[in-house]
């Protein structure tokens, strides 16, 4: 299954966005999708992940400003971004565990906050 993130932008500071992760099949054919980012010069760093089931957990410096949710089709899920911060300008990427074991990621999109 190939995924596509979009909803990125270039938002000011206490702004919110949503972004989505949209599959070429069944986004769940792994059991779970997970979010991640990565900031410049910093490692990729895990956000969260939802199951097929509905079973959602969160990194453990996630402290309530994201929120990951499914669409209402079984190709989509999505990640809402609240009180945005500078520091959280990133590329974001959603991926399944089998795709990360074997190195694959996407494009990602690019979230960028203004101070």
């Amino acid at each position: 299954v190939q995924l596509v993130e979009s909803g990125g932008g270039l938002v000011q500071a206490g702004g919110s966005l949503r972004l989505s992760c949209t599959a070429s099949g069944d986004i769940f054919s792994d059991n779970a999708v997970a979010w991640y980012r990565q900031a410049p010069r910093k490692q990729r760093e895990f956000i969260g992940q939802i199951t097929r089931g509905g079973f959602i957990n969160y990194g453990e410096y996630v402290k309530g400003q994201f929120t990951i949710s499914r669409g209402a089709a079984e190709n989509t899920v999505y990640l809402q971004i609240d009180s945005l911060k500078p520091e959280d300008t990133a590329v974001y990427y959603c991926n399944t565990e089998a795709r990360r074991l074997r190195g694959y990621w996407g494009q990602g999109t690019q979230v960028t906050v203004s101070s």
